[in-house]
């Protein structure tokens, strides 16, 4: 018989190790590191330790993932509440600075917006370019990269040399009016498979608080 049949066997007839009980006293199995052989009994007692292992492993995965999303839940909190309060267009970037830097721990933050009104001379209403914009409209998420997209780097001023990763957030009222860009000189900051929901939240949350003031 071959080793596949007799494993279909015994599964086909649980009934089999009721009927020989004490086959299974007398089977002996390697032991799965090595060494001497084991009762099966024990072979299945090593299993199951191995399993329960892997569970605990699996389950202390999922609650770090669950303190790190509600440490992030609150910090958009935070933020949320700032941009609430801000009662004018300067209040509101340096809210916006302020938490990205303290609370997020973006090193380098970079806000362009293009507005038809008239507003206070802000190097956040400086020229944009036309490929910058049509960049920002493409945007349905944000996006990652290891290198600046046109001139924006530029927006960085002294700091463009060291920046080794980038996000841009596209901030759209009925249209794209601006970009929010985060950058890092970790180059691991900021990567293209990274995730991006807190990202497009904070896109949101933002676009809506400019809104009042644009």
């Amino acid at each position: 018989m071959r080793p596949e049949d007799v494993a279909r066997y015994l599964q086909d007839h649980p009934e089999f190790f009721e009927d020989h009980a004490e086959v299974l006293s007398e089977i002996q199995v390697p032991h799965p590191h090595g060494g001497r052989a084991i009762p099966l009994s024990e072979r299945q007692i090593v299993s199951l330790r191995e399993k329960t292992k892997v569970l605990e492993a699996k389950l202390r995965e999922l609650v770090q993932y669950g303190e790190e999303n509600d440490a992030l839940g609150e910090k958009v909190h935070r933020a949320a509440l700032e941009v609430i309060k801000a009662p004018h267009l300067e209040a509101m970037l340096r809210a916006i600075y302020y938490n990205l830097r303290e609370d997020f721990a973006v090193p380098h933050v970079s806000i362009r917006l293009w507005s038809d009104a008239e507003h206070p001379p802000l190097a956040e209403l400086g020229p944009a370019s036309q490929e910058a914009r049509v960049f920002a409209e493409s945007l349905h998420h944000p996006y990652c990269s290891g290198k600046p997209m046109f001139e924006t780097g530029q927006w960085f001023g002294e700091a463009e040399p060291i920046l080794k990763s980038f996000a841009y957030v596209p901030l759209r009222g009925d249209k794209v009016f601006g970009l929010l860009i985060l950058a890092s000189e970790d180059p691991q900051r900021f990567y293209p498979e990274m995730g991006t929901l807190y990202l497009e939240r904070l896109g949101e949350l933002v676009s809506t608080g400019f809104g009042r003031f644009l």
